[in-house]
């Protein structure tokens, strides 16, 4: 029996996408007669009926390539039920172009907002699978994201290199890991590349307590200290806050980022010489590394069984070491942030990491 998927990739680019891409198809074409159609730029291209069937040959090669080859957009989740000035339904358009590519079924791969747009697919009745891509690793019921693991050996690569710089001049050194919601990234690449203040969003900071660990570092004869600071950090006072005055209290704020923040905050208070470094979207880039060429082929391999087996409605993920799945319904809009009693957690206060708490 022919099977024509659909796939698109929507949300933030990262490593692995291609690489995932690559182990649906080729599952696919292994266990059953096949037809791929590419769907271009995310939703966006589902909403406008932009796609294309592809061959065999366009996905030779691709296994250690950046970025997309179908393309990406972000459309957020919120907008999908809403008419624009362009009056078009989306959700019905999307139903339509469904029907229209004569798809068997969709595959999607994103993180948290792309997931809750295949969950509202889902329910609309289309054959949905997603795939779980994000270097913020903050979703729901599943080990690990692909993606993440790349954006890690980056962010870790980063730190290592600012170590030289830092300690050749005696510098305090702040840099910025993405991670607006979730502080897995800066968590991991903060203990690999040996940080001395780790700042995630899940455990609001002090500046007066970070101030104190960078004075007594000093006192000891540290010429120099590292700050690994997630980009969706905040202070105390910015955690009691609702959403809407934490937005306005930032915009507010003199500073480009919450780095150059507390660089420049720390030099005033102790006179410490701080400098701050965001490498913003290098960490999105690149080749994946090995671990999520495997994690990324393993995921779309799993899809494509799933299909063989006409199961829906499914994420894939990653438990305890093993490939399994679970229902859209069960993960979309549920966010994954760090545990404050990780093992990671721990492991970093018991080494002397400093959480700013």
């Amino acid at each position: 029996m022919k099977r024509r998927i659909g796939i698109l990739t929507s949300g933030g680019d990262c490593p692995g996408l291609n690489a995932a891409i690559r182990g649906v198809v080729r599952a696919s074409y292994e266990q059953f007669d096949t037809e791929i159609i590419g769907i271009k730029d995310g939703y966006r291209g589902l909403i406008e009926g932009d796609y294309e069937e592809l061959t065999r040959e366009q996905f030779s090669g691709i296994l250690t390539l950046g970025g997309t080859i179908l393309g990406t957009a972000r459309t957020p989740f919120s907008n999908m039920r809403v008419i624009g000035e362009d009056k078009v339904d989306k959700v019905k358009a999307m139903k339509n172009n469904y029907q229209k590519m004569k798809l068997d079924c969709l595959i999607t791969l994103g993180g948290n907002g792309t997931h809750k747009t295949a969950n509202l697919l889902a329910q609309e009745g289309l054959n949905i699978i997603a795939l779980p891509k994000t270097i913020d690793n903050d979703i729901y019921g599943t080990d690990f994201t692909f993606g993440f693991h790349s954006a890690l050996d980056i962010a870790t690569d980063v730190i290592d290199r600012i170590h030289s710089t830092a300690a050749s001049h005696g510098r305090c050194m702040v840099i910025e890991i993405m991670g607006n919601k979730a502080g897995w990234l800066t968590l991991y690449s903060g203990m690999a590349g040996g940080a001395d203040v780790i700042l995630i969003p899940e455990i609001p900071y002090d500046i007066e307590k970070v101030a104190e660990v960078i004075e007594k570092r000093a006192k000891a004869g540290k010429s120099f200290s590292i700050i690994a600071v997630a980009e969706g950090a905040m202070t105390n006072e910015e955690a009691e806050m609702n959403k809407k005055d934490r937005v306005e209290q930032k915009e507010k704020d003199p500073y480009c980022s919450i780095s150059h923040k507390i660089a420049s905050q720390l030099q005033e208070m102790i006179g410490v010489e701080a400098r701050h470094v965001v490498p913003g979207h290098i960490q999105r880039g690149g080749s994946p590394c090995a671990y999520d060429r495997v994690l990324s082929t393993q995921f779309g391999v799993h899809a494509a069984h799933l299909i063989k087996n006409n199961t829906y409605g499914i994420t894939v993920a990653l438990n305890n070491n093993k490939i399994t799945h679970n229902l859209l319904s069960d993960v979309a809009g549920r966010p994954s942030p760090v545990p404050l009693d990780h093992q990671m957690v721990l492991a970093a206060r018991k080494i002397g990491i400093n959480m700013g708490d």
